[in-house]
């Protein structure tokens, strides 16, 4: 129909016209009287009205002169252009913007009045229109300013940020420059050492890092030497104390033959005994199955061993104290019959006429014996024979080439003369520290020795390599300490006493070491036998031969004269803190018995005052008190019978020592009293 296509045209033409784009409010039909009424008033100037007819028209009429505009034109744009009439001129100038004086600004001024000066007629859109466009353009114009405002801001901050970036390139050109001519400059000087200078560095890198490779090598290898060693001590260890256990059995057995004298029975210690040799043997089997032995298995061995040594011990010491019972009965008895003797026949009873010699007063006197008798020297032989064995026990040990049996050989023998070397009068307290730690060893326990721990128990036979050199060390001591200074014999022999006392054996070496070396000792004069060396002779008579040269007679003296104190004190004293109850392993009867087996024997030139003198000297008092008259009876035969047969054999040269016995035992007999030797342990010393 072509009739509506006319309509929809017009509508879209309407729509498209100034009108028809403005926005209108659907709400104006509900306000009512108030619409009617802005339609009914008469239309008013906006206040941007004067701004409009400043900068917008001027430029409409620019665009179309006058002169090619007709009048039906003029009132044509009249009615398309909004027109304004200013109620006055101040209300337009105050809300135009200022414009700049130019050569038009008098023709402006006369066109603004003209135009003031016209009435129009307009409506209210012709306003409306108009307001739209003023705000339109200034919004427009104020767009256009922030933009450029914008843009001037934006254009500065990249200008800023571009310059920043530059002088930024440029320090990193400068570091990157500086950094190529350090790296040129140190090549160019490496280039310039010489090749060795330049390698040095990476080989002694190369020999840090190989060195350390090394030592990690070799701490490895260390690590699982020591675990292996550790592993094979523990399994020689563990073998070491079943054989000793089987020596201990086999002395334990080898006591049967004293069970006359025993009040206990045998067979408790037997039964014992052999459920210890089971229990350590069922150790070392379990072990050999586990591959490596415990360390908890090896204590559990240490102790089985050392139950059976104290085992042993206490047997001993019930074998010990029998045999004593019974040896000081027969003493006793002995020595009652030997004073009936004496009493009934006088002091003519010492005597055995063997040989006669004359007299310094011409008087005929009968001589004494020379050799000893059979009972001693066969108690003499028996020590030796001990002694001598003990070393065959050892020898394995003394003759080892192994290292780890030297080790464990020296290291015992520090272990054991060491503490001997340190007695002294100090300290009663110093004293028994000593004492503890030479029982300690003698026990099989650890002690600590050049800052290692030693025991016994190391080697099989490292129990009589200890009493051996221990017992040697004594005699030695003696021999050396005691020679020089006298009152060392006191603490010497209060511990020796102490060790024999609870270790029977140390005794008996101590005794073979002294007869050794002081025959006299004995008391014993070897006779020179036909074959027999003149050197070997003087060894048996106590004499040191050094590339056969014989000391000379002072020294030789002095040693037995050391000796010989060491043994008198070692009768009278006992260890303070040892088993009261048990009697001394080696008394006073052993002293009275040497001195009236001297007395009944010919004296020896210079030897026999020297020793008698020693030896009343230290052990004097003690015999005093303890056989009190048959002493003194003793003391008197000395002086009356004995002392003429010294004095008739010694020279003039060597009457030193005789003066000096017969002025002490004058002395002692005038005040019938024998002084407390010098250097005697009192009570006090034990509480310091």
């Amino acid at each position: 129909m072509p009739s509506e296509g006319r309509c929809w045209e017009t509508l879209q033409a309407l729509r498209s016209s100034d009108k028809g784009r403005l926005c209108y409010h659907r709400d104006w039909l509900l306000r009512g009287e108030d619409v009617l009424e802005e339609c009914m008033s008469l239309p008013k100037l906006s206040s941007y009205s004067g701004w409009v007819i400043d900068h917008v028209l001027p430029h409409m009429q620019e665009n179309q002169p006058v002169s090619e505009t007709s009048p039906s034109s003029t009132s044509a744009s009249a009615l398309d252009q909004p027109s304004f009439v200013s109620k006055s001129p101040d209300t337009s100038s105050a809300f135009s913007p200022a414009s700049p004086a130019t050569p038009n600004g008098t023709k402006d001024k006369d066109e603004f009045q003209h135009t003031e000066s016209m009435v129009l007629q307009s409506s209210r859109g012709i306003k409306v229109e108009g307001c739209i466009r003023m705000y339109e353009l200034v919004h427009r114009m104020k767009g256009t300013e922030g933009l450029r405002q914008w843009q001037e801001e934006q254009e500065r901050k990249v200008r800023a940020l571009s310059e920043m970036a530059s002088e930024q390139l440029k320090r990193f050109d400068e570091r990157k420059e500086l950094k190529q001519h350090k790296e040129f400059q140190d090549l160019r000087e490496v280039m310039e050492k010489s090749p060795s200078e330049v390698i040095q560095p990476f080989l002694q890198i190369l020999n840090l890092k190989l060195r350390e490779a090394e030592q990690q090598r070799v701490k490895q290898a260390e690590q699982e030497r020591l675990r292996k060693e550790e592993g094979q001590v523990r399994l020689r260890a563990l073998y070491a104390l079943q054989e000793e256990m089987l020596q201990l059995s086999q002395q334990l057995d080898a006591s049967e033959q004293h069970r006359a004298l025993l009040k206990v029975d045998l067979a408790a210690f037997r039964t014992r005994g052999n459920q210890l040799c089971s229990l350590i043997s069922g150790i070392i089997r379990t072990s050999s199955e586990s591959g490596c032995p415990t360390a908890e298995s090896q204590a559990e061995a240490e102790r089985a061993l050392q139950e059976m040594r104290d085992l042993l011990t206490n047997l001993g010491q019930e074998i010990t104290r029998a045999c004593e019972d019974k040896k000081r009965q027969d003493e006793e008895e002995a020595q009652v019959k030997l004073q009936e003797t004496q009493m009934q026949q006088g002091p003519e009873a010492h005597k055995e006429p063997l040989a006669s010699s004359q007299g310094p007063g011409g008087k005929q006197i009968e001589d004494l014996q020379v050799k000893v008798q059979d009972s001693t020297m066969q108690w003499y032989q028996q020590l030796q024979d001990a002694s001598m064995q003990c070393v065959l026990t050892f020898e394995g040990l003394t003759n080892s080439k192994d290292s780890q049996a030297k080790k464990i050989k020296m290291d015992l023998q520090k272990a054991a003369t060491i503490p001997v070397s340190q007695i002294s009068t100090i300290a009663g307290s110093k004293l028994k520290e000593i004492f503890d730690k030479i029982h300690s060893l003698l026990s099989g326990k650890l002690v600590q020795s050049g800052g290692r721990s030693v025991s016994v128990t190391l080697n099989p036979q490292g129990l009589d390599f200890v009493q051996y050199k221990l017992a040697e060390k004594f005699v030695k001591q003696g021999e050396e300490e005691v020679a020089s200074h006298h009152e060392a014999a006191f603490p010497i022999a209060v511990v020796a006493s102490g060790i024999w006392e609870l270790h029977p054996r140390v005794g008996d070496l101590i005794l073979a070491h002294l007869h050794k070396k002081c025959p006299y000792s004995v008391p014993f004069y070897p006779t020179f036998k036909e074959g027999m060396a003149l050197e070997d002779y003087q060894r048996m008579l106590g004499y040191q031969v050094t590339d056969s040269k014989v000391e000379q007679q002072d020294n030789f003296l002095k040693r037995m004269s050391g000796m010989i104190r060491l043994y008198a004190a070692i009768i009278q004293l006992r260890w303070p803190y040892g088993n009261r109850q048990e009697i001394h392993p080696h008394g006073l009867n052993h002293g009275w018995r040497w001195l009236a087996q001297i007395l009944n024997m010919e004296p020896l030139s210079d030897v026999t005052a020297t020793l008698l003198f020693d030896f009343l000297e230290v052990c004097g008092n003690a015999l005093m008190k303890q056989y009190q008259v048959q002493f003194w009876k003793m003391l008197i035969l000395l002086k009356e019978d004995y002392f003429p047969r010294i004095e008739a054999i010694t020279s003039s040269g060597q009457m030193g020592s005789f003066i000096r016995l017969k002025q002490f035992l004058e002395k002692c007999l005038q005040h019938k009293d024998i002084p407390v030797p010098k250097g005697f342990l009192t009570s006090s010393f034990w509480r310091s």
